[in-house]
């Protein structure tokens, strides 16, 4: 498996990744291809060229990260494709305040307390704009 920074993904290759774990984004190909080239770091997880993991970060440039997706094919899961992923994303973020996302499951959250994050006091909002 190979871990590498890049922005540029064939829209079949995201849909598949995205459809596999059966989130909502897998409907909109054309539109995460144009969004990877708009976040800070992308990092992809690929098996014999085949795309099995992603990671796509914002951050300010100084303090604050933000994990925006950390997603692994379902048939790649269990193997430490995720974990590979995240502990490239902490390095690169290294020397920031916080590195900061939002999960929710059980199972996910054993995940990342695993990698030393903890809850925070937070509530997360959220607001979907009219057409």
């Amino acid at each position: 498996m190979t871990i590498a920074e890049e922005t540029q993904f064939a829209k079949e290759e995201l849909e598949a990744l995205f459809s596999s774990v059966r989130w909502e984004s897998a409907k909109y190909p054309d539109r995460l291809v144009r969004a990877m080239r708009g976040f800070s770091c992308v990092l992809s997880a690929r098996e014999e060229g085949r795309l099995v993991g992603l990671l796509a970060a914002m951050d300010d440039g100084e303090m604050i990260a933000y994990i925006h997706y950390l997603l692994v094919a379902l048939e790649a899961q269990g193997r430490g494709v995720g974990s590979r992923l995240l502990q490239a994303a902490l390095a690169r973020y290294r020397g920031y305040t916080r590195v900061v996302l939002h999960t929710d499951g059980a199972g996910v959250q054993a995940f990342y307390r695993k990698h030393g994050f903890s809850p925070l006091d937070s509530v997360c909002m959220g607001l979907t704009p009219k057409s």
